[in-house]
């Protein structure tokens, strides 16, 4: 079976994954996006609410900023594995509106094989883990931003990692601190940047 057979048959077998309770108020399973043998693999925390009803990571707002940031640092997504160490929306309803909710460490450990087997389909040579739920997923461990961020770690084998902020954050500060932020998590995808143009 070649990559794109393999990523096809378990995109098919995480669509009707019952591994924990979100999957029975979200709208469907959301798996990664990209092309197999990618480079670079960029893991989130979980879909929002545009991307359970879409079934694609990273479309909403939040995937906005991820798309203008990554131009700026020189990475065509289109060339790049994009997904959640998370695949079902957790959310909670406040009339029309489904108000996010942060996976716990059981929902994180649920989802982690898909991840693994995204993972072990792509073998990327570096992975970018966007925020605290994927930096946890990735590393099977809490790892705090600041402390983490701007550095390539080393995974063994032929794989790396780094950790970032998620796009979502810079939604959520201040205007006056924003483009400061922006231009800090540019300066992080930047270090990603070289890897994002290795042949495979």
């Amino acid at each position: 079976m070649n990559q794109h057979s393999a990523w096809q048959a378990l995109r098919e077998e995480a669509a009707h994954c019952r591994k924990c309770p979100l999957w029975r108020d979200a709208t469907q399973t959301v798996f990664g996006e990209g092309p197999p043998g990618a480079p670079l693999m960029f893991v989130g925390e979980q879909p929002g609410d545009r991307e359970d009803i879409a079934g694609t990571p990273f479309v909403g707002p939040a995937g906005q900023v991820l798309d203008r940031a990554l131009g700026e640092a020189d990475i065509a997504r289109d060339k790049a594995y994009v997904t959640n160490a998370v695949k079902h929306f957790k959310f909670i309803p406040r009339g029309k509106i489904r108000l996010h909710q942060k996976p716990n460490s059981a929902e994180i450990k649920a989802c982690h094989a898909w991840l693994e087997r995204e993972w072990q389909i792509v073998k990327p040579a570096l992975v970018v883990a966007l925020g605290a739920t994927a930096a946890q997923s990735v590393f099977g461990r809490v790892m705090p931003i600041g402390k983490s961020r701007g550095r390539i770690i080393d995974l063994g084998g032929e794989t790396r990692a780094m950790v970032t902020i998620h796009p979502s954050y810079l939604l959520r500060i201040h205007e006056i601190d924003r483009e400061k932020e922006f231009a800090r998590f540019v300066d992080d995808l930047r270090l990603a940047a070289p890897y994002a143009h290795r042949h495979r």
